[in-house]
């Protein structure tokens, strides 16, 4: 099997990892090129032992994947360079925010196998919540494939392609609505009188047994709640202020927001590829 990275940033560099990790492809069947950074290349080679090219027809020949990891500014660019090389076999996946599949197949100007798919930057620990989307040229095994890299670096789901921009606004930008609860714990346990290195080891291992008991009891949510909210009790108290505060409110309009400026950044970047 190989695998082809057309550029080298932070998210493909977490896929490459997961891919050595989980034995998913040889070091040496994994290729990656980016626009002009020649340390970072040399990095990866030395850390991961893959290869680096420059050379669209080494990187991009008999490749089982093609991975599309440019920031999408660049991708109108970057897809005219690679378009000479492709042909009608090719498996070609995009983790680009806002880059619709339509607009990828009118770059390349070669009908192929397509996914569209938003990890979120949890990657880089290897628990990353993934959606992926496919257009209908891509067949079982390449699905397969594509589930079996996405799921190196976490969890997958299959999804439709009109539903990545509210899933942008869930669990692409999802870590940094935890780490903000984060920090507000923290700031609280500074303002309560307690040592900081104690509390944020507290306030990690709490956010990782909830996550467990979410994933693992079978539970919803609310249940869960309500099962360690006893009346008159101390949680009760700290919920009535959360809900005092419109604290719901907020993150429901957190999340909606985020997903409306998914679609806005999304209509930016193709108004700008086009013109």
């Amino acid at each position: 099997m190989k695998i082809s990275f057309i550029g080298a940033g932070s998210m493909a560099e977490a896929m490459i990892a997961g891919l050595i990790e989980k034995k998913i492809c040889r070091q040496d069947s994994i290729y990656a090129t980016n626009r002009n950074d020649q340390v970072k290349m040399a990095e990866l080679e030395q850390q991961y032992g893959i290869r680096t090219t420059y050379e669209m027809e080494e990187l991009l020949r008999d490749a089982d994947m093609i991975v599309f990891a440019v920031k999408p500014k660049d991708a109108g660019e970057a897809l005219s360079k690679i378009q000479p090389y492709l042909n009608s076999n090719a498996f070609f996946v995009s983790v680009m925010a806002g880059i619709p599949i339509d607009f990828i197949e009118n770059k390349i100007k070669t009908k192929c196998a397509i996914a569209r798919a938003m990890p979120n930057t949890s990657a880089s620990v290897g628990k990353s919540a993934t959606a992926i989307a496919f257009n209908e040229l891509v067949s079982n095994r390449q699905k397969e494939l594509a589930i079996s890299i996405f799921s190196a670096i976490g969890m997958t789901a299959i999804v439709e392609e009109n539903q990545l921009d509210a899933i942008t606004g869930l669990s692409g930008s999802g870590p940094a609505y935890i780490y903000y609860i984060v920090e507000a714990m923290e700031q609280s346990a500074q303002e309560i009188g307690l040592e900081r290195e104690t509390a944020k080891q507290l306030i990690i291992q709490t956010l990782i047994g909830a996550a467990d008991m979410l994933s693992s009891s079978g539970k919803e949510a609310a249940d869960l709640r309500k099962a360690v909210t006893s009346p008159g009790g101390t949680t009760e108290a700290g919920i009535e202020v959360l809900r005092q505060k419109g604290v719901e409110e907020a993150f429901i309009e957190c999340i909606k927001a985020a997903t409306e400026q998914s679609i806005k950044l999304g209509h930016i970047h193709q108004s700008k590829l086009t013109t």
